[in-house]
């Protein structure tokens, strides 16, 4: 994939400091993980796909479906990353409005550091902005550009744009490693709903991709839509329709009809309660899962919830114990010892072998009633306050509560 996009609900609002410093620990250390486990070019290419962002952002507790996931993604990974980028070997430059325009400055400090070519960085900065905010008028104003560039000078892109009008935000993604020429088809993987006319070519710079993007809009858009883009519903909840129930049914098994003194056994952990294992399962996933298990990104937001509260509150004391585990994994395997590194990378194989024994059923609006009945014991909150405990209701027994049946 040379260039990926997505089109996102436009949301407004700011992400609360009670889930931006936890957004910052756990994104900072899935990133740390990502280039321990695979290296800078892995995270790279992560990055650059719009599905794997999606389910990123969803695994962290925002809004599973806004725009303003890419905001708050990128200022947490910015903070996490940036504060180690000499040990890491990975930049985060640029940012949303006025921070867009110091991408140039920040990209020469850190050829500075690195003995990359800075001017070179800050023309592909420049051309990734104009190929997608000039050489195609397809309705989006950018207002959001960032760069994100490993000490070997492999980068990626991640900017977004803005149309008003239609309520909506659209993401662009781009990756070096599979980019031959801004000049040379660079929008194969363009796609969105139709905005009307969206070409304008006027720019000089765009004029050698007249060719290459007129034959894209011969594709049958279905086929392109398949392949690189993601299209976000307009409605907040999460729904079944949202989410692959097979992927996130076998998640939900592992975490809760497993016997946890055997998982404790495995994980190396001790007093970890089926809650935890099915946010660690998820995280699991976005670390070490291929592409084609971020179709549905929804199914991420069953880890920590969402701020607006879809599909739940976010549990915070929950989220808190997730950084907790891959933080002291981090630790120990920077020092040679891998072994709950790789015991948690194995959650993600168990979840997917046990996919295949497994048919859904239809618990799916009562698995998130049930984790809303619940959220209070785990110190759930949204933008709007503490989760409380539910009315009419009986008295849970135990963290987790009731245990539902997830097997047809």
């Amino acid at each position: 994939m040379k260039r990926g996009s997505a089109d996102l609900p436009l949301h407004y609002g700011t992400v609360p400091p009670w889930l931006a410093e936890r957004m910052s620990l756990l994104g900072g250390a899935i990133a740390e993980a990502i280039v321990i486990e695979y290296g800078r070019s892995a995270l790279l290419q992560r990055l650059s796909n719009p599905f794997w962002f999606q389910s990123l952002g969803c695994v962290l507790g925002m809004d599973w479906h806004s725009s303003g996931i890419t905001t708050s993604v990128m200022n947490a990974l910015r903070k996490a990353i940036n504060y180690r980028s000499e040990e890491l070997g990975i930049y985060v430059c640029g940012g949303r409005g006025k921070f867009s325009r110091e991408t140039p400055n920040q990209l020469l400090e850190v050829a500075n550091k690195t003995g990359l070519n800075g001017n070179e960085l800050v023309r592909y900065s420049k051309l990734a902005a104009k190929v997608d905010n000039t050489a195609v008028q397809d309705g989006f104003q950018l207002y959001l550009h960032t760069f994100v560039v490993s000490k070997e000078g492999e980068w990626t892109v991640i900017q977004q744009g803005m149309n008003p009008n239609e309520r909506m935000a659209r993401r662009y993604h781009w990756l070096s490693s599979s980019l031959r020429s801004f000049m040379e088809e660079p929008h194969t993987s363009v796609c969105g709903k139709n905005q009307g006319l969206i070409l304008n070519l006027t720019d000089k710079l765009a004029a050698p991709t007249k060719e290459s993007i007129i034959e894209l809009t011969r594709e049958r858009p279905d086929k392109l839509m398949r392949e690189v883009s993601i299209i976000l519903p307009n409605h907040h909840e999460v729904k079944a329709d949202d989410v692959n129930l097979k992927r996130l049914g076998a998640a939900l098994i592992l975490a809760h009809e497993t016997n946890i003194a055997d998982m404790e056994s495995l994980l190396l952990l001790k007093g970890i309660g089926p809650r935890t294992l099915q946010s660690l399962t998820l995280v699991s996933e976005v670390i070490h899962g291929t592409p084609s298990r971020f179709s549905d990104p929804a199914r991420f937001s069953f880890a920590h919830g969402g701020k607006d509260g879809h599909p739940f509150p976010v549990p915070t004391s929950v989220y808190d114990e997730t950084v907790e585990v891959f933080d002291k994994a981090i630790r120990q395997a920077r020092l040679g010892d891998k072994e709950k590194s790789n015991a948690l990378k194995n959650l993600s194989k168990i979840s997917q072998e046990m996919e295949k024994g497994y048919t859904p059923n239809n618990y799916f609006d009562d698995w998130v009633q049930h984790e809303r009945d619940t959220s209070y014991l785990y110190n759930g909150k949204t933008v709007y306050g503490n989760a409380k405990k539910p009315q009419n209701k009986k008295e849970e027994k135990g963290k987790g509560g009731v245990q539902l049946s997830l097997w047809d």
